[in-house]
């Protein structure tokens, strides 16, 4: 075993995992830390990974060899090779001065694997004053019913044929939000379904892939979606009624929880605090 829990769990401010993202307090614990230095030698997707479900391979994976894992603070780099490649150092410690050990060892690494993006991440705790970044949240579906909308979304497959067509015009007007890849996998029947609002027989707003899956100690958790309105569409309660729906399929699919990564002061930010989900703590990303 490589890591420490006495040496790590005392710094693991909010329950981020390199290369898997937010995890359930509950899942967090050596065992995921140690899957994760396992997998960057198999390049496999662990079994309860997020991005398993669009398939290929595992492209961020941790540098195991450069590791640093000390009493008061521990730093994991990755490295993604998409694009032109990017180094992020993940680092795990309570004083201020773990960022820039970080960012020396971030700038390092970029250099030593021609990566032409560095970057420090570090998780901060629930109580941190005047956050910034990614704020982590979770909805608990076993605290209340999460009724559904009604009739004003449904999924992209129960709609009309000539409005199922418009979701490529959708998708291209929100490129930036990721439903162009969203709808490739769509096309390719590689996802689950995804909930969209209409108007004028056009898609205006969707959220998906809806998907169950198990999470690192067999809870079942809501996956993460894709979640966009055009801003034409925007101030009508859309993003709010989309999200419902969302919640209803996931607690009516057997969902107990689904952890969700908000802009802090966004409007899905501000969306989400307003439905009551808890913050487990926040990620600041501090680009080099």
């Amino acid at each position: 075993m490589f890591f420490r829990w006495d040496w790590l769990r005392p710094v693991l401010t909010a329950p981020i995992v390199p290369t898997l993202g937010p995890v359930h307090p509950d899942a967090l614990s050596v065992d995921i830390f140690e899957d994760i230095l396992r997998a960057a030698v198999t390049r496999d997707f662990l079994p309860y990974d997020k991005d398993r479900r669009w398939g290929g391979e595992k492209d961020e994976t941790v540098l195991r060899e450069d590791v640093v894992h000390q009493p008061e603070n521990t730093l994991i780099p990755t490295l993604t090779r998409r694009g032109r490649g990017t180094v992020k150092v993940f680092a795990y410690g309570h004083r201020d001065s773990v960022v820039d050990e970080a960012a020396e060892l971030a700038a390092k690494l970029a250099v030593v694997h021609g990566a032409v993006n560095a970057r420090v991440v570090r998780p901060l705790g629930p109580e941190t004053a005047s956050p910034r970044g990614t704020r982590i949240q979770q909805k608990d579906f076993t605290a209340r019913a999460c009724p559904g909308p009604g009739g004003t979304v449904r999924s992209v497959t129960d709609w009309p044929a000539a409005v199922q067509e418009t979701f490529a015009l959708f998708a291209e007007a929100m490129a930036g939000d990721g439903l162009v890849f969203l709808h490739t996998q769509m096309r390719a029947d590689r996802c689950g379904p995804v909930l969209a609002a209409v108007a004028e027989d056009r898609i205006v707003g969707a959220i998906g892939p809806m998907d169950v899956r198990p999470d690192a100690i067999g809870s079942p958790q809501l996956m993460p979606q894709y979640f966009a309105v055009l801003p034409e569409a925007r101030g009508q309660g859309l993003g709010r009624i989309l999200w419902r729906a969302a919640m209803h399929w996931g607690q009516s699919h057997g969902a107990s929880y689904q952890l969700l990564q908000t802009e802090v002061g966004g409007p899905s930010d501000r969306l989400c605090q307003s439905e009551g989900l808890a913050t487990l703590g926040f990620s600041r990303t501090r680009r080099l």
